[in-house]
């Protein structure tokens, strides 16, 4: 038997044929797509396309009914500790310890991720300067708004550094003024990560990201630069709602 293909060491994140089925119903099937090293890869589709499936699949959270997942190469699958710590999740809606404040979160979130002293407090303190936590450092996190609330689970999710950054959502609860403050902080992340972001909003999309995937019905239905899926806003609406518009296919939900 050959073993199956490996991953280029340029390819950061990578999709094979992955497939999530509950019963006769297929949340995705048959997503293929790579993110090279470097890139910001927007991830579209209207609501029940299966994004939040995707990402929960290539991140590990979920178990795939078929196909492979790969973070910087390391099969998600087989080997997701280690995977793992290549990783920074922004999961929608992400899940907080309410009770505790943004400084007791990240620190044991921190320790829990191995860091210590100096290098836990440098990035402590970094985090909370590039999301904006200070004036909230020791609020209960259940006093805080949707925002900051977002912005905690951002800093987490770049907490340790990590060379992937898979965020589904970042923006959702943010006013305009953090909302551009976000998208400049993933353009300077850039720099030295690679993005999956998930986001319904086609301004952002034409602001940071390089390349598209869409999903329609838990298929892929666009892979290409954002440029190709149009020259504005306007045209991108047009675009997104055409491939988003098609009928499902017969055979769609059968296993």
């Amino acid at each position: 038997m050959s073993s199956p293909p490996k991953s280029s060491p340029d390819i950061m994140i990578e999709a094979r044929s992955l497939s999530k089925f509950y019963g006769d119903f297929a949340a995705t099937r048959d997503v293929t797509f790579t993110v090279p090293r470097g890139q910001i890869c927007a991830f579209l589709g209207p609501n029940g396309a299966g994004k939040s499936t995707t990402m929960k699949l290539l991140t590990g959270f979920l178990s795939p009914s078929r196909g492979e997942a790969f973070l910087a190469g390391i099969n998600v699958g087989t080997d997701r500790i280690r995977a793992s710590e290549f990783l920074g999740y922004l999961p929608e809606n992400g899940p907080l310890y309410v009770e505790m404040t943004p400084e007791g979160l990240l620190k044991y979130m921190g320790e829990v991720r191995g860091l210590s002293g100096d290098t836990l407090a440098r990035r402590l303190a970094w985090v909370s300067d590039k999301c904006s936590l200070s004036e909230v450092w020791r609020k209960p996190i259940s006093k805080l708004s949707r925002g900051f609330r977002q912005r905690v689970g951002m800093a987490h999710a770049m907490l340790h550094d990590p060379q992937v950054l898979i965020l589904d959502e970042p923006t959702s609860g943010l006013d305009p003024n953090q909302v551009h403050g976000v998208r400049d902080l993933i353009l300077e992340l850039a720099k030295t990560k690679t993005i999956l972001l998930s986001t319904h909003i086609l301004q952002e999309v034409r602001a940071v990201c390089d390349r598209v995937v869409m999903v329609h019905n838990g298929r892929v239905v666009f892979d290409g630069p954002t440029a190709d899926l149009g020259s504005d806003e306007i045209e991108m609406e047009k675009r997104f709602r055409k491939l988003t518009s098609a009928a499902l296919p017969e055979n769609f939900r059968s296993a």
